[in-house]
C-alpha cells in the first residue's frame, strides 16, 4: 500500500524548494547566480536612497499587496525611501483617462526620476500594466528589478536589469516566493546575517 503524503507537508515542501529553484538573469537574458543578483538589488536599493531617490513597487492583486507591504517595510524597517503606486484615486483616474494598461507607467513618468529603482512584480510576467511600467522606467534611466513566474519566456523577465523568475504556475507559490525575495533584500539591508544576527528592526 502506498502512503499518501500529508497535503500540508507536501505544500510546504514545494514552498521551501522553490527558493532553491529560483532563477535569476540579467538584462541580456544571461543566467545569474542568486547571490550576486540579490547583491545587485540590495546595492541599488541603498544607492537610490543615498542619492535622494526612491524604490518604487508596482503589482496587481496579490502582487499589489506585496508592493504595499514592502514599500512600508523598506521605509520603516530598513530606512530606505520607498513607495507603492497603489492609491485608489490614482488608479481609477488613470485607468479612466489613459487606460488600465498605463496606470503604473504614467505614474512612473510623473513621479519617477533617473536613479530610482523600480521593483516590478507580476506572477505571470505578462500583465500589460506592469510590463509598461518597466519599459517606462528604463526609458527614464531608472534601475529595474523584476519578479515573475509561470512561463519562463514571459515578457517582464526580459525587461529588468536583474530578473528573478519562480519556476511554478500556481499563484500562491509564486507570490510567496516573490514576498520571500523582497523580504530577503529587506532583512539583509537591515542587518540580518546567516549566523543568526537579527535585523535591526527586530532588535531595536
Amino acid at each position: 500500500m502506498v502512503m499518501k503524503q500529508n497535503p500540508i507537508a507536501a505544500y510546504f515542501d514545494i514552498v521551501g524548494g522553490l527558493g532553491r529553484r529560483l532563477e535569476a538573469s540579467d538584462a541580456a537574458g544571461a543566467p545569474l547566480a542568486i547571490e550576486p543578483a540579490l547583491d545587485w538589488a540590495l546595492a541599488h536599493a541603498r544607492e537610490a536612497h543615498e542619492a535622494g531617490r526612491k524604490i518604487i513597487f508596482v503589482g496587481n492583486g496579490g502582487s499589489a499587496s506585496i508592493a504595499s507591504h514592502m514599500a512600508i517595510d523598506y521605509s520603516k524597517n530598513a530606512g530606505l525611501r520607498a513607495i507603492a503606486f497603489n492609491d485608489a484615486a490614482a488608479l481609477t483616474c488613470l485607468g479612466n483617462d489613459v487606460g488600465y494598461d498605463n496606470v503604473f507607467a504614467k505614474q512612473v513618468e510623473l513621479y519617477g526620476a533617473a536613479g530610482d529603482l523600480l521593483v516590478a512584480i507580476s506572477s505571470s510576467g505578462n500583465s500589460a500594466n506592469i510590463v509598461n511600467a518597466a519599459r517606462a522606467a528604463r526609458q527614464g534611466n531608472m534601475a529595474v528589478l523584476t519578479l515573475s513566474g509561470f512561463k519562463p519566456d514571459n515578457r517582464l523577465r526580459k525587461l529588468g536589469d536583474v530578473n528573478f523568475y519562480v519556476p511554478n504556475n500556481l499563484y500562491g507559490f509564486v507570490e510567496l516566493s516573490h514576498l520571500a525575495i523582497c523580504h530577503a533584500i529587506l532583512d539583509i539591508a537591515s542587518g540580518w546575517q546567516a549566523d543568526g544576527v537579527m535585523p535591526r528592526y527586530m532588535t531595536a
